[in-house]
């Protein structure tokens, strides 16, 4: 099968008149096909089934996979806590100073759920073909703060930034490693999430993330695979750093005015958001859900490189009336 041209399908969206939508969302889909949080971050069969069932029920753009910030954690040796219906959370922090950082192994693509989500994506690229699948990965500095403690990693790029360096050097190389795997399924690009990174500086963000984001994107994004960089902690501060990285597209959560963040991607790239999922998908009536989707429609509808999406993965427990509202809100507003 040949693979679709992403930057064509990228420039199409931007070209059309009508706004697409790509909302992040893979927990309604489990909630479908009647299974547990726990059964599809466990197994890559059960969450490729609650991402078909969500692919066939609803009209997005792209598909996106499940977005689970602790794959790569654990595949280091970090400690994971699963509830059934909740998302999974490293508990603790592996490493405990800087020496352990020297000792830190990179680890192998079969270690922890890398095989399983590896197979969740290659099923998705396999058997949805009428639209791209992203594939899901986490930042490096996001990781580096699961692997070192979020305060602490903040505090050592100040007292020792040639061991932050070496941390987020060994980061980097394994979330490449596991993007080429990615891209080697099938799927047309990866959403990589970066939200620790929205605490940082927009210079400090550029130095301990999208410098080493930028090595990653440079050796697997072309014609047939793009970086969608999402910052869900980005409220402004370094959006220009995440441009900075080179990613074809850009996901913003809904700490951030969409407007503004516009003005700050290129026109030729796309940005992606931002409703968010907790008190607008989750918690809104029908009726406010609507209206919502409605405003930001109206906001944005002068930047034609606006996709319409979630602030962030919509949570476990999503009324699927919410939802039908997001896409009723997007049907309106492009036939009115």
């Amino acid at each position: 099968m040949s693979k679709r041209n992403m930057k064509e399908w990228a420039d199409g969206i931007i070209a059309q008149k009508e706004v697409v939508a790509i909302p992040i969302m893979t927990h309604p889909g489990i909630e479908m096909i009647g299974k547990t949080v726990r059964d599809a971050v466990k197994d890559g069969m059960v969450q490729y089934e609650a991402i078909k069932a969500l692919a066939d029920k609803y009209p997005t753009a792209a598909v996106s996979v499940i977005m689970d910030l602790t794959v790569e954690a654990e595949a280091f040796g970090a400690e994971i806590v699963f509830p059934e219906n909740e998302v999974p959370s490293v508990v603790g922090h592996l490493l405990d100073d800087e020496s352990a950082i020297d000792k830190l192994e990179v680890p192998a693509l079969n270690k922890g759920r890398i095989p399983q989500y590896l197979k969740a994506n290659m099923m998705a690229a396999k058997n949805i073909t009428d639209r791209p699948i992203f594939a899901g990965c986490i930042g490096p500095y996001s990781l580096a703060g699961r692997l070192y403690d979020m305060s602490e990693i903040m505090m050592l790029i100040y007292i020792n930034p040639e061991a932050a360096a070496q941390l987020l050097r060994k980061c980097s190389d394994f979330i490449l490693r596991y993007c080429m795997a990615l891209k080697a399924t099938g799927v047309a690009g990866v959403v990589m999430a970066e939200p620790a990174a929205g605490l940082l500086s927009n210079e400090d963000c550029h130095n301990f993330s999208s410098a080493y984001i930028k090595e990653i994107v440079d050796k697997v994004q072309d014609d047939t695979f793009m970086v969608v960089l999402h910052n869900c902690g980005n409220t402004g501060n370094c959006t220009e750093a995440m441009v900075e990285s080179g990613a074809a597209a850009f996901h913003f959560g809904n700490k951030i005015d969409m407007v503004s963040a516009l003005n700050v991607v290129p026109a030729d790239k796309l940005a992606m958001g931002n409703l968010d999922p907790v008190s607008l998908f989750k918690g809104a009536s029908r009726d406010e859900m609507y209206k919502a989707t409605l405003d930001l429609l109206v906001a944005t509808r002068t930047y034609p490189n606006f996709v319409l999406s979630s602030g962030c993965d919509t949570p476990p427990h999503t009324p699927f009336v919410n939802i039908d509202a997001f896409f009723e809100a997007l049907h309106d507003f492009n036939k009115g």
